[in-house]
């Protein structure tokens, strides 16, 4: 296999990215420009990754998603899921952010099993990544639970200093970024669910 030449995992997971990007603005009836106005990525950018001509960053990937209103767990799901309610370790995908580093594996059962997407990182030394995220409908809530290491989520204005075993719930409505200040690798769960919840 030559340096050009992307690993078997990375090849699949940008074609499924491709496919599920196509998918969810078809479905949408939105057009390649309105897409581009939505999410603020280009037309041109956005036919690259539809193609699998692109490997994407998660920064990029995430305004994708918000503006096809839909977590960024979502653009990593099968186009055509197995509706089984067990996800075994050996069939899921890693996928490494070409910017930061940091490895992501989606951890729940594809197919409408359930509201709930879980998402293991790896985040490694010093790495940070910043999110334009912005409201989506409806309303999506995600916990961020801290396994190993240390971690800084900004939400908006807010600083969280996460060490292992703290949880922060939050909900995607704003920009955030996530920091791993320390000179060690970071392993935290994040927690999804796209249903209406009332909090009380």
């Amino acid at each position: 296999m030559t340096e050009s030449t992307p690993a078997p995992a990375t090849t699949s997971l940008n074609d499924r990215i491709a496919q599920r990007v196509r998918d969810l603005r078809a479905s949408r009836g939105l057009s390649l420009d309105a897409l581009a106005a939505h999410c603020g990525v280009s037309r041109s950018m956005i036919s690259l990754i539809e193609r699998g001509e692109s490997s994407p960053t998660a920064v990029l990937l995430e305004k994708l998603a918000t503006g096809l209103g839909v977590p960024l767990a979502s653009l990593f799901d099968d186009a055509e899921p197995v509706a089984s309610p067990v996800s075994r370790l050996a069939d899921q995908l890693q996928w490494r952010d070409p910017h930061s580093g940091y490895v992501r594996r989606n951890v729940s059962p594809g197919g409408a099993i359930s509201p709930i997407q879980i998402v293991e990182v790896n985040f490694p030394p010093k790495a940070r990544v910043a999110y334009e995220t912005g409201a989506r409908e409806p309303r999506i809530h995600q916990q961020v639970w801290v396994l190993e290491g240390r971690i800084e989520v900004t939400v908006g204005d807010d600083l969280h200093r996460l060490d292992a075993g703290d949880c922060l719930a939050l909900t995607l409505d704003q920009p955030m970024s996530y920091y791993n200040p320390t000179r060690k690798t970071a392993r935290y769960a994040v927690v999804i669910t796209t249903a209406p919840t009332s909090w009380r």
